[in-house]
């Protein structure tokens, strides 16, 4: 069964029945409430809404662009991502609306300057220290020195630098050797540059939880896996029999916070992208996918997706559908994904607040 949808759907009319109206940044206005959470099985099907189509290799390049630590929008409008571009483009208008010598240029010719010049998209796709940066790129105020040998002399030299701290590499690191930690924490909210990003993290972090499967529980997970491909199959491996197999011994969970959430068009985004890298990591350290959760603060849908929603909730979901994710690279943001057994209801269309 599709508990997803349903989940998803209710917290829409949550929303529609409970909510409160509230002015926004946007000047669109919003209905809202506070306090929610989204939970989700992996083992029920990859996370992705059935009531409506949703646009999987847009989610997808967002993702490999926040893992390749990556701030600026080339990448995204190379790879046909658009879901940035108005927040590169408000940047651009107020700076350009406050100086003469800045050409001012529309959104669309924006966009596609953005493509064709290099050194424009170097100065004006940037968006800050946002994701990327935090994620694997985090500045501190400690110096690190560097030893370089001189060529000509063959003296050490010492380079003071600044220090960065790659969540990421870390979070990794940790899960392979210190699986029951409970620092396994990555965040992007970093108090002190939210004054230079052009959006404070909305999703501003994410936690990682690991445990140990039993013997039975890798015998199952064999079973539904690895059926069909071992000539010797059966149904009670000893937990030395699994280790030669390479059957994984540890489940793990994800858990991201959000602190705003655009409900109609966001927050169906953030639960498959979370999803995602929940399979991502799950590949990178061998363990099992299990439970993926939300937390949600500011919980809204904006004024001009109200009729959009209540569309949705008329619609029956579909069955959810399988992900696969392979070759996977995941600190140079590199993976391949194959989505199967998708079936969902058409787009609904909605207009993006910036």
């Amino acid at each position: 069964m599709n508990a997803l949808d349903i989940t998803y759907n209710e917290l829409l009319m949550d929303i529609m029945t409970n909510g409160v109206e509230k002015s926004d940044r946007t000047g669109t206005g919003t209905v809202s409430v506070f306090g929610r959470q989204i939970r989700h099985k992996m083992s029920d099907g990859f996370p992705l809404l059935t009531t409506k189509k949703m646009a999987i290799k847009t989610m997808m390049t967002e993702l490999k662009w926040f893992l390749k630590g990556d701030t600026n929008i080339k990448y995204l409008v190379d790879n046909g991502c658009n879901i940035w571009n108005g927040d590169a483009y408000k940047r651009y208008s107020a700076v350009s609306s406050l100086s003469g010598q800045i050409k001012s240029l529309t959104q669309e010719e924006f966009i596609n300057q953005i493509k064709t010049d290099d050194e424009f998209a170097k100065q004006w796709g940037e968006l800050g220290p946002i994701y990327g940066t935090q994620w694997r790129g985090w500045k501190t105020e400690s110096l690190i020195k560097t030893t370089l040998k001189d060529p000509l002399s063959g003296e050490d030299t010492y380079v003071e630098g600044t220090k960065y701290i790659d969540q990421i590499a870390n979070l990794i690191n940790e899960l392979k050797t210190n699986p029951d930690s409970r620092r396994l924490m990555v965040s992007a909210w970093n108090v002190g540059e939210l004054d230079q990003m052009v959006l404070p993290p909305c999703h501003y972090g994410f936690q990682v939880y690991t445990r140990e499967l039993s013997v039975k529980e890798r015998n199952e997970w064999f079973q539904i896996n690895c059926n069909g491909n071992n000539p010797l199959m059966k149904s009670d491996w000893k937990g030395y029999e699994l280790d030669q197999q390479n059957i994984p011994k540890r489940a793990i969970s994800l858990m991201w916070n959000q602190r705003s959430v655009d409900t109609f068009l966001g927050l169906p985004f953030n639960i498959a992208s979370y999803g995602t890298l929940l399979l991502l990591l799950a590949e990178t350290v061998g363990m099992v996918p299990e439970e993926l959760i939300g937390n949600l603060g500011d919980v809204h849908l904006y004024s001009n997706h109200i009729e959009q929603a209540t569309e949705q909730c008329g619609r029956r979901p579909y069955n959810l559908p399988k992900l696969e994710v392979t070759n996977c690279d995941i600190m140079n943001g590199k993976f391949e994904y194959d989505l199967t057994m998708y079936e969902s209801h058409p787009t609904i269309k909605a207009p993006l607040s910036n």
